[in-house]
């Protein structure tokens, strides 16, 4: 009897304490209201495409001054999907954000999962420099199950792995969004591809942190300034004027399917931009910055992106005492990159002074907020209708659970919760 008592012992806790694993991704007890996934399933697969006769940029030299490739793009997509019967709506990602080692880590999403059947907007998101497709999936999963076919892409000569010359990026990170968008099209209407039918790329969202801020920004209609396009440094023999405002060249893809951007942490304001040169930009805006960003700048870099595009319906989420890194996942001690991982490697996405876990939660509620908005016409506006500083926000309830009208604790946040945060709003001028 002894015996069996104690076997009974060192079950009962074991199973009293058992729960789900916390994935990356999913929403803390605390998170705002709109982090939560969407009620649709997630499936995902990898596709590859090609970029035929690309300007290869990288080996431009005095005697061969056009040369050109086949650039290839791997991209990721996220979908809603049908989940059967004994399947786990789970994936596992290997995500190298290292040179010695990948990031492995569970996701949320069924790998090659049948699609439901519907038409859902198209949201195309560009990792930073360097980075990965993999790097932003608490915010492509969520959006999935929301209702968006996601398309995260891996820049060529822009990933960890293959980190080569800025020039590419500078010149490659819009073209290579506006290839997606068309060749997503162009899936769209084969009837043999998973995407037939699926995607309304009359209806498209773009997503970009840092460098891919820089690429949907300019893709979006905010043409480079003529300074940017002639930085000694930059994009050799004059080949960025192809993006510059006032270029008609430029001019003519500016594309009528983009709908909305949210650029998280954008470069390149002052080097690439200026406030003439912003003015190209016409849709929807949501930037997210910290006021301590020391790669993109704050006064002199997203602010300065908010300030001059004043023909946007525009919105800017702060996080105080941020630096840059408010865009990636939460990847923490578990899963762990590597034992090698230095300071350096772990500061390419952890935040000194913010939990990633809480920043994801937020970025999903705002781009959830935002996106439903412009590429649903879901009444969103109240969720954007803040007071500036949430530290001065008032929490003041009625039993009822109706709200007394100094209630300006902002929307969508638990009470106690909407802390360490600014934010601000303007219409077209």
């Amino acid at each position: 009897m002894k015996r069996m008592f104690f076997i009974v012992l060192l079950i009962i806790p074991m199973m009293f304490f058992a729960t789900d694993e916390f994935l990356i991704g999913d929403a803390l007890p605390d998170a705002p209201a709109l982090a939560y996934r969407g009620d649709l399933n997630v499936g995902v697969r990898t596709i590859e495409m090609v970029d035929q006769g690309r300007l290869d940029i990288l080996n431009y030299s005095n005697e061969q001054k056009n040369p050109v490739y086949d650039r290839p793009l791997t991209v990721e997509v996220w979908y809603p999907c049908e989940i059967p019967d004994k399947r786990m709506e789970k994936t596992v990602y290997v995500d190298e954000q290292f040179v010695d080692d990948a990031i492995v880590f569970t996701g949320r999403a069924l790998r090659n999962a049948k699609p439901i059947d519907g038409k859902f907007p198209l949201v195309i998101v560009s990792h930073g420099y360097p980075g990965t497709r993999f790097m932003m999936s608490y915010l492509t999963e969520n959006l999935a199950s929301k209702g968006y076919v996601v398309a995260a892409i891996s820049h060529t000569e822009s990933t960890v792995r293959e980190k080569l010359g800025f020039s590419s990026t500078l010149l490659n990170r819009p073209l290579d969004v506006l290839f997606t968008l068309n060749e997503i099209e162009r899936f769209s209407n084969e009837k043999d591809s998973f995407l037939y039918q699926l995607v309304d790329t009359n209806n498209v969202g773009l997503v970009g942190y840092s460098m891919g801020g820089y690429g949907i920004i300019n893709a979006a209609g905010a043409g480079f300034s003529e300074a940017g396009v002639n930085l000694s440094w930059g994009v050799p023999g004059g080949h960025l004027s192809i993006r510059q405002a006032g270029n008609s060249e430029y001019e003519s893809t500016i594309d009528e399917r983009i709908k909305a951007i949210f650029a998280m942490a954008p470069w390149g304001a002052g080097m690439f931009w200026n406030a003439q040169t912003m003015e190209g930009l016409k849709i929807p805006a949501f930037f997210v910055a910290g006021n301590f960003d020391d790669v993109a700048g704050y006064e002199n870099g997203v602010k300065l992106f908010y300030d001059w595009a004043i023909n946007s319906e525009r919105y800017m989420l702060v996080f105080q005492n941020a630096r840059h890194n408010v865009a990636p996942n939460a990847y923490g001690t578990n899963p762990l990159a590597s034992v090698k991982m230095n300071a350096e490697d772990y500061i390419r996405y952890n935040e000194p002074s913010w939990d990633n876990r809480r920043l994801n939660n937020v970025v999903q509620h705002f781009a959830t907020a935002f996106f439903g908005q412009y590429l649903k016409g879901e009444p969103n506006a109240s969720y954007l209708d803040l007071i500036q500083y949430s530290n001065e926000g008032v929490w003041a309830q009625n039993q009822d659970g109706s709200f007394k009208a100094e209630h300006t604790h902002w929307k969508g946040f638990p009470a106690r919760t909407a802390l360490g945060m600014e934010f601000y709003s303007s219409q077209p001028e």
